[in-house]
């Protein structure tokens, strides 16, 4: 079974797939009429949440390579409790609650702190068939997760604020099992997560083509 092949599942991901083309695009060209101080300000942000936020109508999601990736690795470790950081439109957090679902069941965790984008999400995956294979958590990660994360985890995704990336990883890392994967995207964004994954001893990692940093825990 691939749920990913189902006709609701392939048509709406199409679509959200060419919407986040266009999001990007627009969201790029908005960015770049900013002046340089607007620019330097949201930028300057270590934690990124004003970006994110001005970029509220961008889908910013994964690509198509990068989803199939995410629903491949999932499906081939039999992961049943995912969490993802970052969940935009829910792209990605399709692809995962596919995993799920063809793995038999369980959940993908979720986050995002965009109001906005957490409705349309929950719309996204309930036209996809998926809402009962993964939550939603809204507000900072650092927050929802700290109260909302499963006691277990087979597999973290990371693919929101980069600075963040560092912390997310020590809030979760202590509940990923071993054998446990590690999945981010766009990982030269966080230069200190790379620095911390790559040096403990505990994990193996490996760059996938030139955007997705893929580790494995080894041992506690």
């Amino acid at each position: 079974m691939n749920t990913l092949n189902h006709p609701a599942v392939a048509t709406l991901l199409d679509q959200l797939f060419v919407a986040s083309d266009t999001t990007k695009a627009e969201f790029s060209r908005q960015f770049s009429n900013l002046n340089a101080v607007e620019r330097n300000r949201l930028v300057a942000d270590s934690s990124h949440r004003e970006l994110y936020a001005y970029a509220k109508n961008a889908h910013l999601a994964v690509s198509r390579s990068t989803g199939k990736l995410l629903y491949v690795l999932a499906r081939l470790m039999n992961a049943r409790t995912i969490v993802e950081f970052g969940t935009s439109f829910g792209v990605s957090t399709i692809h995962l609650a596919a995993a799920v679902k063809d793995n038999g069941g369980g959940k993908v965790t979720s986050t995002e702190a965009e109001s906005s984008k957490v409705i349309r999400a929950r719309e996204n995956l309930a036209n996809a068939g998926l809402a009962q294979w993964a939550d939603i958590l809204e507000g900072d990660a650092l927050e929802t997760l700290s109260s909302h994360a499963p006691p277990a985890i087979d597999a973290l995704f990371l693919d929101g604020a980069k600075p963040l990336y560092p912390q997310v990883f020590a809030l979760l890392e202590p509940q990923l099992r071993v054998g446990g994967l590690v999945i981010a995207d766009n990982a030269e964004g966080s230069p200190d997560y790379l620095a911390e994954i790559r040096n403990d001893p505990r994990y193996c990692s490996v760059r996938i083509r030139e955007d997705v940093e893929l580790s494995i825990k080894l041992e506690e």
